[in-house]
């Protein structure tokens, strides 16, 4: 694979892809346009992304991709058909670019193709092979891809499977082409495999089939099949340059092992994932995986991953082309300079209507006996005459009957028919015929006047913001999944979730405590039940996004963190916010006691004679204890996939990551009047404020959330 996989490559990965039978969907995403994204869980593995990139590449991975908060209509159509559907089997169709995806559904058998040629596509078919929906409408000379008719995939290309010696032999006699191009057309093995084969044969790509030795040519293609047909792995290919040589290039490969590093080296440096090894490659600086898809994913993976960011990235160049996020000042000063240039464009047509409007006011009489006779005449004859009888008076150009106006020649100084045309209405006097030329134009200078006050109005509003520190409010359909729960980053950037009510704390122990999570509970009653996801949680945003000021962290949630491992220290963090957003708050006292246990103590099921309410749970085994924690929270302003959050957190915590921050501690200040005066003083929503607020307190520290930033007093 190069630019796009070839017939090779999907062979490979549906050869890979058959071990996954039997698994399940669990969702599927459209995080671009472009792209994909089923996410399957197979039986006794983890879970694993299936990546279909369209007109490019499938793939399997394993990396943490964020997903839009509102899927396109597509992934909800997928869902809708695929959600717990079962995993059937791939099939590529003979050896062309399509390979075919079988589920078994409740709603019957379900196919999805995916067209790796050209453009590409991902359509998806009912049980009797009629589309549901294609990604993307087509109409091709032979087939048509919309929905509702039946599927028809490409005209099929010979398979180099079934080719002999004699079929060789028949190919080479039926063409007036070279080897290579023979090899690669009509023998469906694309420019790449085709030379491959010539080298392998010890041939000249440019030369005549007929010279050709038609056993050596067939021995080197069935040894490259054969080595496709028991090849599990994959290969990634280095291109050197001028200033690396292949020996160095290989050097410092070796040296990038896991991590960013070595997605930005193969970016720069890979120019080819390949199942087998050809050739050509000898020599070449390369890696080794245990699969194509690993391989692909080494190399395509990153940017596949950052496809939401592109997608959002995109949407504001539509929006505003190399521009990106747009504050209202910069939008409505982009409007002025628009409307002022058509003000001036529009200035000589300004003049001449109003120069209309004085020419049929100086003609009162002509124009007032001009709208009595056609008034009269249409009253008595009706338009169709009417407009018979207007071609001989020269006056009169058009009429027209829905809009009951008339085009007119008015006078000149002569008083003769040689004047400007102007359109009068019959429902209209002169003098409303006269002012409605000369304010034609009024509307146009109405929007500038408009836009010049809302400008002022705007450049206030941010001059006020930037003083005060004031956050761009993100726009939002839909809030984060977490944000029904209490919610923080514990150090490595694991999640922590809590319930705020019964119906929180069983949503929290049934969807969000895996088994290799920690369960922890303040010991006091009605506290909430925490979860302290393992492998769920936050990475720094790579691509930190330009409406984010340089003093806001910027994170990306993520499914799975690279460091899984729940300490003590990250435990002692967990359980002091667990304490913080219990009872013990509001109690006012200063310290208080946490337990932490293992998910499988954690259950519903109570003892003989005993009930279980709503939000309660039976914990059985030895539990750990933390004693004597503190009841102080941190509060700091980060944003998650580029949308502005206030966090909560353990003081420690908060103070390293954010640079906009504040200490709480339980008080007399209602949580209310606290929110009010972040939102007043950082813009963020107070909705959003009071859900991490765990009640009225007193601010021991502050940074920039209930006064301004601290670079900002330094420039006052």
């Amino acid at each position: 694979m190069k630019a796009a996989m070839s017939g090779f490559d999907l062979y490979a990965m549906a050869s890979e892809l058959e071990k996954f039978t039997g698994a399940y969907v669990k969702k599927a995403y459209m995080p671009h346009y472009e792209q994909i994204v089923l996410r399957i869980n197979p039986k006794g593995m983890d879970q694993f992304d299936l990546v279909f990139v369209r007109g490019e590449r499938i793939y399997t991975s394993n990396r943490d991709r964020p997903m839009p908060m509102s899927p396109p209509p597509f992934a909800m159509l997928l869902r809708k058909h695929l959600k717990n559907a079962r995993f059937t089997g791939v099939r590529q169709l003979g050896f062309d670019r399509v390979l075919a995806f079988d589920f078994d559904t409740k709603f019957g058998s379900r196919h999805i193709y995916v067209e790796v040629f050209r453009d590409g596509n991902i359509i998806l078919v009912d049980d009797e092979g009629i589309i549901i929906q294609p990604l993307t409408h087509a109409a091709y000379a032979g087939r048509t891809l919309k929905k509702g008719v039946e599927y028809s995939p490409p005209p099929a290309a010979m398979d180099p499977f079934t080719l002999d010696e004699e079929g060789l032999s028949e190919l080479f006699g039926d063409t007036d082409r070279d080897l290579v191009s023979t090899l690669g057309g009509k023998a469906n093995l694309g420019g790449t495999h085709a030379n491959a084969v010539c080298q392998l044969a010890g041939h000249e790509p440019n030369m005549n089939t007929e010279d050709a030795d038609i056993n050596a040519v067939h021995s080197a293609l069935h040894q490259l099949l054969n080595d496709l047909s028991t090849s599990k792995n994959g290969f990634l290919i280095l291109k050197p340059s001028k200033e690396v040589n292949a020996e160095q290039l290989q050097a410092e490969a070796d040296k990038h092992v896991i991590g960013v590093e070595r997605d930005r080296f193969l970016e720069m440096h890979a120019e080819e994932a390949t199942p087998i090894l050809l050739p050509s490659h000898v020599d070449k600086a390369m890696l080794s995986f245990d699969t194509l898809g690993d391989a692909v994913d080494a190399w395509k993976g990153f940017h596949d991953s950052a496809a939401l960011a592109r997608r959002e990235a995109e949407k504001l160049d539509i929006a505003a082309p190399g521009r990106g996020h747009s504050t209202d000042v910069e939008r409505l000063q982009r409007r002025l300079v628009q409307q002022e240039k058509s003000m001036k464009d529009f200035s000589a047509k300004i003049d001449k209507q109003q120069a209309l409007g004085h020419i049929i006011q100086e003609n009162w009489t002509h124009i007032e006996s001009l709208l009595t006779q056609v008034n009269e005449a249409v009253d008595v004859q009706g338009w169709k005459e009417i407009k018979k009888a207007a071609k001989e008076i020269p006056w009169i150009v058009s009429l027209n009957a829905a809009t009951r106006t008339f085009v007119t020649i008015l006078p000149d100084e002569n008083g003769e028919a040689n004047g400007p045309q102007a359109t009068l209405s019959l429902d209209e006097s002169v003098h409303q015929n006269a002012q409605r030329q000369k304010n034609k134009n009024k509307g146009a200078i109405g929007a500038l006047e408009d836009t010049k006050t809302q400008l002022k109005t705007a450049q206030k509003k941010e001059t006020k913001a930037e003083a005060t520190g004031k956050l761009n409010r993100i726009k939002r359909s839909k809030r984060f999944w977490f944000e029904s729960h209490r919610w923080s980053m514990i150090s490595g950037g694991h999640l922590l979730i809590g319930g705020k009510d019964a119906k929180g704390n069983d949503t929290v122990v049934k969807k969000h405590l895996s088994s290799n999570d920690m369960y922890l509970h303040a010991d006091i009653h009605g506290a909430p039940s925490c979860s302290l996801r393992s492998t769920q949680g936050f990475i720094i945003d790579p691509q930190k996004p330009a409406h984010i000021p340089d003093d806001i962290p910027a994170y990306r949630l993520a499914d799975k963190l690279e460091d899984s491992t729940l300490d003590d220290d990250k435990l002692l963090e967990a359980a002091t916010l667990a304490l913080c957003w219990s009872r013990a708050w509001a109690g006012g006292g200063a310290h208080g006691t946490v337990f932490s246990v293992k998910p499988a103590q954690v259950s519903k099921t109570a003892n003989t004679g005993e009930f279980v309410g709503k939000g309660a749970f039976i914990v059985r085994g030895q539990r750990r204890w933390f004693k004597d924690l503190d009841v102080q929270i941190g509060i700091g302003i980060i944003a998650v996939n580029g949308v502005p959050l206030l966090m909560g957190g353990t003081p420690s915590t908060v103070k390293q990551i954010c640079q906009r921050y504040a200490i709480l501690a339980p008080g007399l200040t209602k949580k209310e009047q606290l929110a009010n005066k972040i939102y007043k003083n950082t813009g963020l929503v107070t909705d959003d404020v009071l859900g991490v607020l765990p009640g009225a307190g007193q601010i021991i520290e502050d940074y920039g959330i209930f006064s301004l930033p601290k670079s900002i007093d330094e420039e006052e």
